[in-house]
């Protein structure tokens, strides 16, 4: 079991109450970590203290094939509290430097997609506005997700946001089963307030190429360039603006790695090639909220569920490199 960072001893006072709901004065037992990210106690007061929220979105209505991703917030959460807090890109444990406090979950609407996207729009713009400069990382949950918290910070920032998608999908489709807010959809939904950049891709359909290169705000860096050199890096990075939102759905990844999604798809990302690209996003661009969607999770199988988790840590720990070093 990971050792976890004396809050008082980061210098961030006592927790008043533990995020396991216990008592001050019962503090001492010996009680399972919390089920929070990291396995970190959250008080009531660390909200405000925080440098990261977590925010956990369980929705799930419009998968197309493999289904689960509901089960993926907890799924991380689970996972994370067996992740080593050292990292020993940074010497140092970001844990303990770094106040990280976790959201209960949203449960949105099941009124339908378009409800749903509706109400996580105004939900969380709620939250970022209160979370003021925190890092917000959201945990999904379905693709679709994405699309609201993009619009919702495209709307607190003055100029053209720009979207970092890492994915195997482009998720251009005007709309796919009958719904525009579907997952297949989302990228669709914020080209009009949002450049997106979108790395890993290697499942399209002849419309998403259309509306790709119809449309000026939109580049797509294919899987298999990444594997020739590391220009690829460079044609993504050029085409950012100074102001990014990431979003991760986990089939970017090799199923080698992350197998637990409902579209899978061959030849895809790596581990250390990816944390190296998103190394200098955070050190050459402003990140200023992402996403991480489309974990399915597979009973029996954790490894990708705590190789997300670990990517969860990581994107933290990177939006604050300048303060870890």
């Amino acid at each position: 079991m990971p050792n976890r960072p004396d809050p008082e001893a980061a210098g961030r006072g006592p927790e008043v109450a533990p995020a396991n709901g216990v008592p001050p004065g019962l503090a001492g037992l010996p009680w399972e970590l919390p089920r929070t990210f990291l396995g970190l106690e959250c008080s009531h007061d660390s909200f405000v203290r925080a440098d990261a929220i977590v925010l956990p979105v369980p929705y799930e209505s419009t998968t197309s094939w493999g289904g689960g991703t509901r089960a993926g917030p907890d799924a991380i959460l689970a996972a994370s509290r067996f992740v080593e807090l050292y990292d020993q890109e940074f010497g140092c444990e970001p844990a303990a430097s770094l106040g990280i406090h976790t959201l209960p979950a949203l449960e949105l609407t099941r009124a339908g997609a378009e409800a749903a996207m509706a109400e996580l729009r105004d939900a969380y713009a709620r939250v970022a506005d209160a979370a003021g400069e925190g890092f917000l990382l959201m945990l999904g949950g379905e693709h679709s997700i994405s699309s609201p918290a993009i619009l919702a910070q495209a709307d607190r920032y003055d100029g053209r946001l720009s979207v970092l998608q890492m994915d195997a999908h482009a998720d251009l489709r005007a709309q796919y089963e009958g719904t525009p807010a579907s997952h297949a959809s989302a990228m669709a939904r914020v080209l009009d307030r949002a450049d997106v950049v979108a790395v890993g891709v290697r499942g399209v359909s002849r419309e998403e190429i259309d509306v790709s290169a119809a449309s000026g705000g939109s580049t797509l860096v294919w899987a298999d360039e990444m594997w020739e050199d590391d220009r690829w890096m460079e044609r993504a990075l050029d085409a950012l603006g100074p102001r990014v939102y990431l979003t991760f759905d986990v089939d970017y990844f090799d199923p080698s790695i992350a197998p637990s999604t409902g579209t899978p798809e061959p030849g895809g990302g790596d581990w250390y090639r990816t944390l190296r690209f998103l190394k200098r996003v955070f050190a050459e661009r402003e990140v200023v909220a992402a996403d991480i969607v489309e974990l399915a999770p597979t009973p029996g199988l954790p490894a990708p569920d705590f190789a997300v988790a670990k990517l969860a840590y990581k994107l933290i720990s990177y939006r604050y490199l300048t303060r870890l070093g």
